[in-house]
């Protein structure tokens, strides 16, 4: 399989339900001053399902039915993704299973039950709801979908860089990484279109294995993830993403749940929003080393908002 390329990037706009392109940009005059550099916020929540997800699933779905219209689709997902992947498969008409961890965020959980899928809950992490979603993809006719192991959900994601280097000028964008899909979508329209512009990645200190994947550094055996950040909580690599990631990024950094906190408590001070733990991460990180980006005008999709009322 290909990485992600600007092509894909742009034939995926024709791809995606509309209803999930062109999410506004949000700014704070009084955020920037309290961290000292120039926010640029993608509000990534602005739409039906409160995430980006429905750019990558919505793209690899039309170009799926293009060459095959399976019987079921099967997914695992920690939620937002089998949102994305519901609202695709229903606009296609296709039946979708979705396997999530048992201790799945309930909020995600009843809203892809109501977007139309059967959902099935399994297992003690993401990781292993993914482990039982493809058991379950092994009779004809079935279609495992792996979010992080599909050119074409990437370069859906990818959309999102688009639309910001089309509508603004910044000199670093910062994004979530967590199954890979958003930073090698991300990265390659960054890197074709404003190659000047530094690309990193962000992950969750409790849930190093991927960041540690991309920076060629061991990955740990874990046996358990440690982090509020469940969007972002991969345990076990997805070598096209790594891979796929690596060749965008500039720099990979850690963040600890106290400054993901941090980041959510702010986007609801200065601007109103709701946003999830994964989808502040690449907040987080500018919390987390105000120093190192003072100054600067910084990118940053808030790429989920779903979360339980606690």
């Amino acid at each position: 399989m290909d990485n992600p390329t600007p092509a894909g990037i742009r034939a995926a706009l024709t791809q995606i339900d509309p209803v999930f392109l062109d999410t506004p940009l949000r700014h704070s005059a009084s955020l920037d001053a309290a961290l000292g550099a120039t926010l640029i916020l993608k509000d990534e929540t602005a739409n039906p399902i409160r995430s980006f997800k429905g750019r990558g699933t919505g793209a690899f779905v039309a170009r799926l039915i293009g060459e095959e219209r399976p019987a079921r689709l099967v997914c695992g997902s920690a939620g937002n993704f089998g949102q994305g992947l519901a609202w695709a498969a229903r606009r296609h008409g296709l039946t979708l299973t979705v396997y999530a961890a048992t201790n799945a965020v309930s909020a995600k959980v009843g809203a892809m039950r109501r977007l139309g899928a059967q959902v099935r809950l399994a297992g003690a992490d993401f990781d292993a709801a993914k482990d039982a979603a493809r058991g379950d993809a092994g009779g004809g006719g079935v279609r495992y979908v792996e979010d992080g192991a599909e050119q074409w959900i990437a370069e859906g994601a990818g959309t999102i860089a688009l639309e910001m280097v089309r509508d603004a000028a910044f000199d670093t964008m910062i994004v979530p990484l967590g199954n890979g899909a958003l930073a090698a979508g991300v990265g390659t329209w960054l890197k074709h279109a404003m190659p000047q512009a530094r690309m990193v990645a962000v992950a969750a200190t409790g849930a190093p294995a991927m960041a540690d994947a991309v920076l060629d550094r061991p990955v740990a055996a874990q046996p358990g993830l440690h982090t509020i950040a469940d969007g972002i909580a991969v345990r076990v690599p997805i070598p096209y993403a790594v891979s796929s990631v690596r060749s965008v990024v500039d720099d990979v950094l850690y963040v600890d749940d106290d400054a993901i906190r941090h980041a959510m408590g702010l986007l609801h001070q200065h601007l109103g929003l709701t946003v999830e733990p994964a989808g502040a991460a690449g907040l987080a990180a500018v919390i987390a080393d105000p120093a190192r980006w003072r100054g600067q005008r910084i990118a940053v999709p808030l790429c989920g908002g779903n979360v339980d009322p606690a």
